[in-house]
């Protein structure tokens, strides 16, 4: 209710305090007390309801407060979470990238161990080819050098078997001499 200070709003608390109605010949105006108890009653009405307002407000405040803080906790409990899963993920990729390098390794020492096998496998087989060539010269030259002497020996036979019947000094010769180092086989 207006009040002839504040027109249009209710009473104050400190108005309410200072008002004082009109005095009669048998105590208070009946109309200013009546009047002043109509606009503390309507300034009551309105605190009332704006503290119930206000009071719903802070409920709701509160109940909205709860959520937010419940939807921090599970955000902070996935943060966790997932923080968690990606460090056990970087363990598992730090193993599985320490077994790769190992296995690596070991494939590599592997190979080269059988290059320096396969290396040596050579080496000793071209060795052996080097000794069987040799040996196989020796052998050719021996046979080289023994049928030269055979045709030498036959062609020794020849011209004594045909110098016999032709006169001294005609001596044909099937071969030339050879030394037997002429045949080396290109050594």
């Amino acid at each position: 209710m207006p009040t002839p200070n504040h027109p249009g709003m209710g009473l104050s608390p400190v108005e309410l305090r200072h008002e004082r109605p009109r005095r009669s010949p048998f105590g208070y105006r009946r109309a200013d007390v009546d009047h002043l108890l109509e606009s503390a009653t309507d300034a009551y009405e309105v605190v009332w309801r704006e503290r119930a307002d206000l009071d719903d407000r802070v409920h709701e405040l509160e109940s909205e407060l709860a959520r937010h803080r419940e939807t921090e906790e599970a955000m902070r409990s996935a943060l966790v979470s997932a923080e968690r899963a990606a460090d056990e993920l970087r363990a598992a990729a730090s193993r599985q990238a320490e077994l790769i390098i190992r296995d690596a390794e070991a494939k590599a020492r592997d190979l080269v161990h059988g290059a320096y096998a396969e290396r040596e496998r050579v080496r000793r087989e071209t060795a052996r080819l080097l000794t069987e060539e040799a040996e196989f010269r020796l052998r050719l030259r021996a046979l080289l050098g023994a049928t030269l002497e055979a045709v030498r020996d036959h062609e020794q036979r020849l011209a004594d078997a045909t110098g016999r019947g032709e006169k001294q000094g005609e001596h044909t010769q099937l071969m030339p001499p050879v030394e037997p180092g002429d045949y080396t086989g290109g050594d």
